[in-house]
């Protein structure tokens, strides 16, 4: 057999070994991992020195595309991705407006994302008041899975996402059960979360630290804890969405070993940021669940060293600029969201392998493995035969500090900017094809294709 490409001298991350080999492709599969394969290739990639790992599945993007495309849209968005070493994004139903919330908007914008992504994708529908006859509809279409929202979020824009009661979250999971498929939940107690931001507010206190004082880590584990309660009640998938403490990873880790079928992602902010840095970094740093102390970072980091985070998502949510400034310098008057995507493998990478020795396999795992299993993509998330050649080259000698010229997001911000990241991606391939380059930019149109989940033929 001659093979299409063959990637030649790199660090192969393979499901539980790195080892220096050679990895050939053939019809966008990988179709062998051994020594002696650059004999038979049409093309040779050398990765010298390069970490050759599975392309990242980011299982919690923000695209705003319609009716916000000025924030994002899936052609810079997923520009941002590939240009990152992401080579799969699952799309959040919000904050597009109207959100993906019924079968005829998620059947419109599967079409809209059509032909304009870099990257395969992936889309979630929405749990909202009212719409429990939409879940199995949405599910006919492709929904890879329901975002719920237990915290307060919306605006009084006509089709914009809501969050859900306790009652209307239980008849929603009950309807989500019977698809098979996840309900991804954004668990923070919205009562309290809002009663404590109103008291600020009237107070005068509009501070970064009283943003971060009104969402304290007991409002999260306690919606955790509440969530997990409902989801026995009714048998479904249950995945937490950017969980910030380590209490609220142990209680999906209890849940689990009570036999529940619960998972949880973190993301790289809430292991790389801490409060003090939201302090120095302003606006740009501003999220839900709040940055919190170094004390409960480093604990989050034993939780993920334990292995009892599933999954590391970007939780990229951008918006303009303008949305995370505010004239009164009132915290509570700015956009709470982070543009990160472009960074979730050589900044978490940098920081997750190199400075904290945890391993690459791990690394691969968290970031492409474990949710190509939780979501259901078969032939995705691991360097192995037969699977999709989705590949990043990360070159482990290259440097450079973040900067808005190497940004390809609509809105060139980032509260990583000015951050020494000690390693760069330098190649990107999607079912084994050069898609990105950092000598040459972007290769060719827009290839990505839309996944739909076999969930019930990867699921233990």
């Amino acid at each position: 057999m001659e093979y299409t490409l063959v990637i030649t001298n790199g660090q192969v991350v393979m499901p539980d070994a790195v080892i220096t080999t050679d990895l050939a492709i053939q019809d966008g599969k990988i179709a062998a991992i051994g020594t002696g394969l650059t004999q038979r290739a049409k093309q040779v990639l050398d990765a010298q020195g390069q970490m050759v790992l599975p392309g990242m599945i980011d299982d919690h993007v923000h695209i705003n595309e319609p009716g916000r495309s000025n924030w994002e849209d899936y052609h810079t968005g997923s520009q941002a991705l590939a240009a990152g070493g992401t080579t799969t994004m699952l799309v959040m139903p919000l904050n597009a407006l109207p959100a993906r919330t019924t079968q005829t908007e998620f059947d419109r914008q599967a079409k809209i994302a059509a032909t304009q992504s870099y990257v395969d994708y992936g889309l979630y529908g929405g749990l909202v008041p009212g719409n429990v006859d939409e879940i199995s509809k949405m599910a006919e279409s492709g929904a890879m899975g329901y975002k719920a929202f237990m915290a307060t979020t919306g605006s009084d824009e006509p089709g914009d996402f809501k969050n859900v009661d306790d009652f209307q979250l239980l008849s929603g999971m009950r309807a989500i059960a019977k698809t098979g498929l996840p309900i991804l939940v954004h668990a923070e107690n919205a009562a309290i979360t809002d009663g404590l931001a109103a008291e600020k507010i009237a107070q005068g206190k509009t501070t970064i630290q009283d943003y971060v004082d009104s969402r304290p880590p007991f409002v999260e584990i306690e919606a955790v804890r509440r969530a997990i309660y409902l989801a026995e009640q009714t048998g479904v998938r249950l995945h937490f969405v950017h969980l910030s403490t380590p209490e609220a990873v142990e209680a999906v880790v209890n849940a689990r070993r009570s036999g529940l079928k619960v998972t949880c992602e973190t993301c790289p902010h809430y292991l790389i940021l801490d409060r003090e840095q939201f302090e120095k970094i302003g606006p740009l740093a501003k999220c839900s669940p709040a940055l919190r102390d170094k004390s409960i970072v480093s604990r989050l980091w034993e939780k993920v060293a334990a292995g009892d985070v599933d999954t590391i998502g970007s939780d990229h949510s951008p918006a303009p600029l303008s949305m995370k400034q505010s004239a009164t310098h009132n915290i509570f008057d700015i956009w709470g969201g982070i543009s990160g995507c472009q960074n979730n493998v050589d900044l978490l990478y940098d920081r997750f392998v190199t400075q904290r020795g945890l391993p690459a396999t791990e690394f691969a795992r968290l970031t492409a493995e474990n949710p190509a299993k939780i979501f259901g993509l078969t032939n995705k998330g691991k360097l192995q035969v037969g699977y999709d050649a989705d590949i990043t080259l990360l070159d482990l000698k290259q440097s450079y500090v973040l900067s808005k010229n190497d940004m390809y997001y609509k809105n060139k911000i980032s509260a990583y900017e000015g951050f020494q990241i000690n390693d760069r991606v330098t190649t990107t391939i999607l079912r084994g094809q050069i898609i990105y380059t950092l000598d040459d930019g972007f290769v060719g149109q827009p290839t990505g294709k839309q996944l739909t989940s076999q969930i019930s033929e990867v699921s233990s």
